[in-house]
C-alpha cells in the first residue's frame, strides 16, 4: 500500500508519495491540467508495484470535490481521505504541508483506514450527490435572500435621505402598494435612476427566489428526513432541507451530544491538574445550520411550553444569550432522536401547540406558493404603462417571464 498526501490549490498540486515502510518515493508538483494529471497517474502506477493500491489524503477547500472524483476513478485508488487543515505553522510551504499529509496518513493507516478517530485530525465526511445538490441549492436561496436584503436597505437609504419614509402608503415595506408608490415617487434625477435600477434588481432576486423555492420543495417532498424534521414548529421546507442534508447520515453521531458538538454548539474547555475552565462554544461545523437553529427556537419558545419553561430557568442564571444557546444545543439533540428512531415531533407538555398530523410527517407541511411582491412589481409596471419617471428597463416590453410558484 502506498500513501499520497496532495496540498491542492488552483493551478498547481503538491504531492507526497511514501511507501509502506514510509520512505519518500515521489515528491513533485503537478498541475491541474487533465492532460497534466494524466501523465502523473502514470508516473503513480509505475511507482507502484504490480497491482498495489494507494491511499490519498486531501485538505479540503472549497474546490476539493473534482480531485476526490478523478481519484476515485482510478483503480489503483484504494481510499481517499478528507480532513481539515492541520493547523498553522511558522514555516509553511506547499511542499512541507504535502509531506505532513502524506507522514500523517502513514502513521495513522491503520486507524484511519478502520475509520477510527485520530487526535488532532478531523476527517470530513463525504456527502453523496443528492447532499451535495441540496446544499448547494439552500447555499444559492441563502445567498439570494442575502442579495435581496442589501437592495431594501440601497431603497431605504434613498428614501431616509429625502427624509420620506414617513410618507409610505403602509407600515409594511413589502407591499404593492410601496412598490407602486417607489415606481411614481418624485426623487432628483440621478436618486431617480438608482431607484430604477434598485426596482429592478428587487423584481430580479423576487423572481429567481420562487424558481429556488420551487426547486426546495421538489427536493423537499423526496426526503423523509427533511419531511420529518419539518413536523417540529418554525422548521420550513428550506430549513427542513437545508438541516437534513448537512447532518445526514445521522448514523455516523452515535449520540445525541455527538451531533451537538458536530456543530459547535458545545463549550471549549482549557483545563490543567485542578484548574477546569470552560470558554464559548468552540463554533466548528456549519455555520447554516447554527443560524437556522437560532431561528427555529424563536418559534419553539413560544409554542412549547416546556421548553420555553426550561429557557426561564436558565435564562434566570446565566443570562438570555447562554440560555438560547443551551436551546439551541437541546434542539440539536431532539433532532438526532427524531432522525434515530423515525418519530416525528411531540410537544413536550399537552398544552403546547402541536403541529397538524403530527402522526404523519409528510403531511405536516403543505406546499403553498410563495408569498413575494414579485406579483406587485409585474402588476405596478402593468398599471403604471411606462409612466414612471427616469430611464428603467421596467417597461412592459421588456418583462421577464416570472417563475410560478
Amino acid at each position: 500500500m502506498l500513501y499520497l498526501g496532495i496540498d491542492l490549490h488552483r493551478k498547481q498540486m503538491t504531492i507526497s508519495l511514501r511507501n509502506q515502510d514510509g520512505d519518500v518515493l515521489l515528491r513533485r508538483q503537478v498541475s491541474t491540467r487533465w492532460s497534466k494529471l494524466e501523465e502523473f497517474r502514470e508516473q503513480l502506477h509505475q511507482a507502484a508495484a504490480a497491482g498495489e493500491k494507494y491511499v490519498a489524503v486531501v485538505e479540503v477547500c472549497g474546490f476539493h470535490d473534482w480531485l476526490v472524483k478523478w481519484l476515485h476513478q482510478d483503480q489503483r485508488c484504494h481510499q481517499v481521505l478528507v480532513v481539515q487543515p492541520l493547523g498553522r505553522s511558522a514555516n509553511k510551504t506547499d511542499r512541507r504541508d504535502a509531506n505532513a499529509l502524506s507522514e500523517l496518513l502513514w502513521i495513522n493507516r491503520e486507524r484511519l483506514l478502520r475509520g477510527d478517530r485520530v487526535q488532532g485530525v478531523r476527517t470530513v465526511h463525504l456527502p453523496s450527490a443528492e447532499q451535495q445538490a441540496d446544499r448547494r441549492l439552500t447555499q444559492m436561496r441563502d445567498r439570494l435572500v442575502r442579495k435581496r436584503t442589501q437592495t431594501l436597505n440601497q431603497i431605504h437609504k434613498i428614501l431616509r435621505r429625502h427624509n420620506l419614509e414617513w410618507e409610505r402608503p403602509t407600515k409594511t415595506f413589502q407591499t404593492r402598494k410601496v412598490t407602486q408608490w417607489l415606481k411614481t415617487l418624485q426623487l432628483e434625477p440621478m436618486d431617480r435612476l438608482a431607484m430604477n435600477q434598485l426596482l429592478v434588481q428587487w423584481r430580479l432576486w423576487e423572481e429567481q427566489l420562487v424558481a429556488a423555492d420551487d426547486r426546495i420543495a421538489e427536493r423537499f417532498r423526496a426526503n423523509q428526513d427533511a419531511q420529518l424534521l419539518a413536523t417540529m414548529p418554525g422548521v420550513s421546507m428550506f430549513i427542513a432541507v437545508a438541516i437534513a442534508c448537512r447532518i445526514a447520515p445521522i448514523e455516523r453521531f452515535p449520540r445525541g451530544r455527538s451531533l451537538a458538538n458536530f456543530l459547535g454548539l458545545t463549550p471549549g474547555c482549557r483545563s490543567s491538574g485542578e484548574t477546569e475552565r470552560l470558554g464559548s462554544i468552540t463554533k466548528v461545523g456549519s455555520r447554516m445550520v447554527r443560524f437556522l437553529l437560532a431561528q427555529v427556537i424563536l418559534h419553539l419558545l413560544r409554542r412549547d411550553t416546556t421548553v420555553r419553561a426550561w429557557y426561564q430557568r436558565i435564562k434566570r442564571r446565566r443570562g438570555s444569550k447562554i440560555g438560547r444557546v443551551a436551546v439551541m444545543r437541546r434542539t440539536a439533540t431532539i433532532m438526532w432522536r427524531m432522525l434515530s428512531t423515525g418519530e416525528p415531533w411531540r410537544p413536550g407538555h399537552p398544552g403546547s401547540e402541536s403541529p397538524a398530523a403530527a402522526s404523519d410527517p409528510r403531511q405536516a407541511h403543505q406546499w403553498r406558493p410563495r408569498r413575494t411582491v414579485l406579483s406587485a412589481l409585474l402588476a405596478s409596471e402593468g398599471e403604471a404603462g411606462g409612466s414612471s419617471t427616469g430611464s428603467s428597463s421596467l417597461s412592459p416590453a421588456e418583462e421577464v417571464t416570472p417563475c410560478r410558484a
